[in-house]
């Protein structure tokens, strides 16, 4: 998998054990416990296109030109809205991006690994997604509004973009009801560990 093998063979040592646990299918979470590598059975899957079962509603739709996207400008600001605290976004229902796994991901940012796509809206932040790429694998670990739409526009602004880009997996991890709405699927462990391994040796960026 030569597109993934730059970060598996990482000189930073975090840098290079996260990167192949996410290839093994884990992902990082804090629970209470301290930041451990989970996994789940079933993986929630976001197509990249409308032709690949994307949902974009009637009224999101109308919505969207209002926004404009960028990558890894404000990744700081996307943690926080992440953890419910950036001013304006919601808060959150537990805090499973800790302290020490927002330590971890601002390490992994500065390696190159984590990223955040970011949505604007009349110049302001109004949503994004943060997570971390691999080959041609986007593994999304987490995404907030600010505004109306924020987080749906950001997840579906960076779906056309990996697309545009070569990537052939978005993984959302877990599904959920708001996921649900734009067409958002699970798979099973041995279908999704078949996709993961076609998209590490994917040679795919996001800039």
């Amino acid at each position: 998998m030569p597109a993934a093998q730059p970060w598996l063979t990482h000189p930073d040592p975090l840098t290079r054990q996260v990167a192949r646990a996410y290839a093994q299918g884990a992902f990082l979470m804090d629970n209470g416990d301290g930041v451990q590598f989970y996994s789940v059975d079933d993986r929630a899957i976001v197509p990249l296109t409308e032709e690949g079962g994307l949902h974009v509603a009637r009224r999101l739709r109308r919505d969207l030109p209002h926004f404009t996207y960028r990558v890894d400008t404000n990744f700081d600001a996307v943690l926080a809205g992440c953890r419910g605290l950036l001013p304006g976004s919601p808060p959150r229902d537990g805090e499973w991006i800790s302290d020490d796994l927002t330590a971890i991901y601002g390490h992994l940012h500065d390696t190159g690994l984590a990223h955040s796509f970011e949505a604007y809206r009349d110049g302001e932040l109004a949503g994004g997604v943060l997570g971390l790429a691999l080959g041609g694998a986007f593994i999304a670990e987490s995404k907030f509004h600010r505004v109306t739409n924020g987080s749906k526009a950001a997840l579906i602004g960076l779906a056309g973009h990996l697309h545009a880009r070569g990537f052939t997996l978005l993984d959302a991890q877990i599904q959920n009801p708001h996921l649900q709405t734009l067409g958002v699927y699970e798979i099973g462990a041995d279908d999704y560990a078949r996709r993961l391994q076609t998209a590490l040796s994917t040679d795919a960026t996001l800039d």
